[in-house]
């Protein structure tokens, strides 16, 4: 009688053990733009691949529009554990100190997807995303959003047009001197900010790939919007490295296996999805789209390929290297 307890604790026990060891593995993806995006359409897709795959093993917990972190939170709650998961701007990795990914933010770098994918799908894109990993980050896959377009309530049609203008970026030291060399003045700031800054009038305007634009409703608040694809935003997919090499292995192949899943996909509809929302822009009323001539076009190019030469940033060694990928003249 006196083992009956000890086997009814032995049984109490097991079965703790294994409701506990039935609860999923739970990680938090969090992001800054809205769930209608590229990116917020691919984090959604991923999230689906993994209970799939995972047979719910795993719960992907998606968080978009900063309803956790701002910009310069995100990262540091990723390197502290908070967060598991993140896919943020490229831009974002040059403060962290990883300066190479600044390259990405040179202007009139890729003239199309074709040739961005010559380096972020290639050697040179596992390259620099092995760079991380001495901030304790692993990088899984490049996303794309688009290329870029420059709004404000102004026509900005020449880069004379520019001068004096307060224009938001992102916290990059080449779309500073990107802006400078078109006569603006750029303002640091937070994405989640941005819409209130321009209604206000702390900046005049802004650069975004048309699905930021119009998801964040900018276009309530920028009466033009100027197309010319002169840089372009994408984003690096990342986990905290102790918390990803912690997985049980087979639960590892299934996320790596959706996170190729994933990306794929969220490269396909890209292009598609700044299409569609552009023409919401054009439907809306509310903000006039320009489109530039090629003699206009060029003179932008001209003012803004000087930063490829003057910028101190980025290794040229790099720069070298992504020109050879893409097969454009030095």
């Amino acid at each position: 009688m006196k083992r009956l307890p000890v086997l009814l604790g032995l049984v109490v026990a097991t079965l703790i053990f294994a409701a506990n060891a039935a609860e999923p593995i739970v990680i938090k993806f969090s992001h800054v733009v809205a769930p209608d995006t590229p990116k917020g359409k691919a984090a959604n897709y991923f999230q689906k691949l993994v209970a799939e795959r995972t047979q719910g093993k795993v719960k992907v917990e998606v968080y978009p529009n900063s309803q956790l972190y701002k910009d310069k939170e995100e990262l540091e709650a990723l390197q502290m554990g908070v967060v598991q998961m993140l896919a943020p701007s490229l831009a974002k990795f040059g403060p962290l100190g990883v300066r190479e990914f600044e390259v990405f933010d040179l202007p009139y770098l890729f003239d199309g997807y074709n040739s961005l994918h010559q380096v972020t799908q290639g050697s040179l894109g596992k390259e620099l995303l092995k760079k991380l990993e001495s901030k304790g980050i692993l990088g899984l896959g490049f996303w794309d959003n688009g290329f870029k377009q420059m709004s404000a309530n102004k026509p900005l049609k020449m880069p004379a047009d520019f001068k004096g203008l307060k224009l938001r970026i992102q916290s990059s030291k080449i779309l500073d001197a990107q802006m400078r060399a078109l006569g603006a003045n750029p303002q640091v700031m937070a994405f989640s900010e941005v819409y209130q800054a321009l209604q206000t009038g702390v900046v005049d305007g802004t650069e975004n790939p048309p699905s930021n634009f119009y998801t964040q409703k900018m276009h309530e608040v920028q009466k033009y919007l100027t197309l010319s694809d002169h840089g372009y935003l994408g984003y690096a997919v990342i986990v905290n490295k102790k918390f990803w090499e912690g997985l049980p292995p087979n639960i590892r192949v299934a996320m790596e296996k959706s996170m190729e899943e994933a990306t794929r996909y969220a490269n396909e509809i890209a292009k598609q999805e700044n299409d569609n929302a552009l023409d919401q822009v054009k439907a809306s009323g509310k903000t006039e789209v320009l489109t530039l001539t090629p003699a206009e076009k060029a003179t932008w190019r001209k003012a803004l390929l000087t930063v490829h030469e003057t910028q101190d940033r980025v290794p040229q060694e790099l720069i070298t290297k992504v020109y050879q990928a893409i097969g454009l003249k030095q």
